[in-house]
């Protein structure tokens, strides 16, 4: 065991109501919004292959030249009340909002820097109406922030000498001052999500990335703060020296998931983000970026597989430079949410279903308040039969389609082996719900019982 000042806090995981919320809420939506959402991927007629809001640094783009955009950020169609419904259509339960991106403009009027909203034509805070917004729509909000800062001067990558430790010294006081205030100015919010803290100068101070985890549960008692904030004395991220996880859980799954298989990511809470289209976060204007975007149907099943695992899933939008939201992505909440509206309770407030091992045609997710068993099924068999193989020391009661409540019809092959029939593909992952009792009983010759929710 190495001993470390700035490695893991308590190891257990948290069991307040702001944990047992977000771990309960499963589903939730990522915003990318800043300046680079008005050249949206285009910098001088020059289409830039890469993430929009990497395009100040890909375009090399100077400080100068960037920060004249802020005039052309006018919020013409910007309508937070409408980001948050079309949030809670998709049935997300929570938010996660960028504050700063790497470009270093602030969505909030910091008082620590000229770079903000305050230097736009409306003035307006545009962060608090966003946090105002959803959480009239009931929807939690977590901050993003990143440490990474392209228009700051004292930013470095790496501190290879006095003169470079003394200016990031600078610019860690400047970044716990906007944490501060983002923390007393907007004290509603439940959690932050940390980026841009990969370079070296960041991992040489895992004492601040300590502290501000401390300051800001102290201004905010129950943040949730994710790992990606954390570095431990010897550089160590997400995870310290001594395989600890830092922070209130593992957000380092990004544009990916663990293997359906993988129980070992239950050992602690996680979160995975994702994007609609594979190529960029912010609003990204070309055909380009709409290569491999995502289908409702490829949602549903990224969800259900991080359900399945314990974890949470983060969906990504990138508003357009006005300030409104790109049609596609509406239409795709529009689609996800009315499959949420039918079979939600296989996502909110479910998780791990133990002892259920992974069946190759879809997802066991359980719920966390009475253990039913959901059935998602993402790969319907040529044959149109499913086969359950039921858990040891279990046996299969009934089947129900969890859309109308209809029971199915249960062949038994053995003791521990059904089938039953899955309807023709819609497009579109079906569910049953599972009842289970003690093995021993022949479920063929029991009723469905009525009586249990399918909730």
């Amino acid at each position: 065991m190495i001993a470390l000042r700035h490695g893991a806090g308590a190891q257990e995981r948290r069991q307040d109501a702001a944990m047992r919320a977000f771990r309960a809420d499963r589903f939730g939506q990522f915003v990318h919004w800043g300046l680079y959402a008005i050249p949206a991927g285009t910098w001088q007629g020059r289409t830039i292959e890469f993430a929009a809001e990497f395009l100040m640094h890909s375009a090399h783009v100077s400080r100068e030249d960037w920060a004249a955009l802020a005039g052309d950020f006018t919020l013409d169609g910007f309508d937070p009340a409408a980001w948050a419904r079309t949030a809670r259509r998709l049935g997300a339960r929570y938010v996660t909002v960028t504050t700063k991106h790497h470009d270093g403009f602030c969505l909030w009027p910091s008082a620590y820097s000229d770079f903000t909203v305050a230097a736009t034509p409306s003035k307006r805070d545009v962060l608090g109406e966003i946090v105002a917004a959803y959480r009239a729509e009931g929807l939690a909000v977590h901050l993003y922030y990143s440490v990474l800062d392209w228009h700051h001067p004292d930013w470095r990558y790496a501190l290879d000498t006095d003169e470079d430790r003394a200016a990031f010294d600078r610019y860690l006081a400047f970044a716990t001052a906007q944490l501060t205030e983002l923390a007393e100015r907007y004290p509603d919010v439940r959690g932050f999500w940390f980026d841009g803290t990969w370079d070296e100068s960041v991992k040489a101070n895992g004492g601040w990335t300590a502290e501000i985890e401390r300051i800001l549960k102290e201004r905010i008692p129950g943040a949730i703060v994710n790992s990606r904030l954390r570095a431990d004395d010897l550089g160590a991220r997400h995870f310290d020296s001594n395989g600890a996880l830092m922070g209130d859980y593992e957000s380092g799954y990004e544009r990916r998931l663990p293997a359906p298989w993988d129980r070992s990511v239950t050992a602690h809470d996680w979160e995975a983000c994702a994007t609609i289209t594979q190529a960029t976060w912010g609003f990204h204007d070309s055909a380009w970026a709409d290569r491999g975007r995502k289908t409702p149907a490829q949602i549903v099943e990224q969800l259900a597989q991080t359900v399945s695992l314990g974890g949470n899933l983060l969906l990504n939008f990138g508003p357009r430079g006005d300030g409104s939201l790109a049609p596609a992505e509406v239409v795709l909440a529009e689609e996800t949410g009315a499959w949420m509206d039918v079979n939600g309770a296989a996502i909110h407030d479910s998780g791990v279903a133990e002892q259920w091992t992974y069946p190759g045609w879809g997802f066991y997710t359980a719920r966390a308040d009475t253990g039913l068993v959901h059935a998602i099924v993402t790969r319907i068999p040529v044959s149109g039969i499913l086969t359950i193989e039921v858990p040891a020391g279990l046996a299969l009661r009934s089947v129900r389609e969890l859309s109308d409540g209809a029971a199915v019809p249960l062949t038994v092959l053995d003791a521990r082996t059904v089938q039953f029939p899955v309807p023709a593909s819609t497009g579109m992952p079906v569910v049953f719900a599972l009842e289970t009792g003690p093995a021993g009983e022949d479920p063929a010759l029991r009723e469905p019982n009525p009586d249990v929710a399918l909730v």
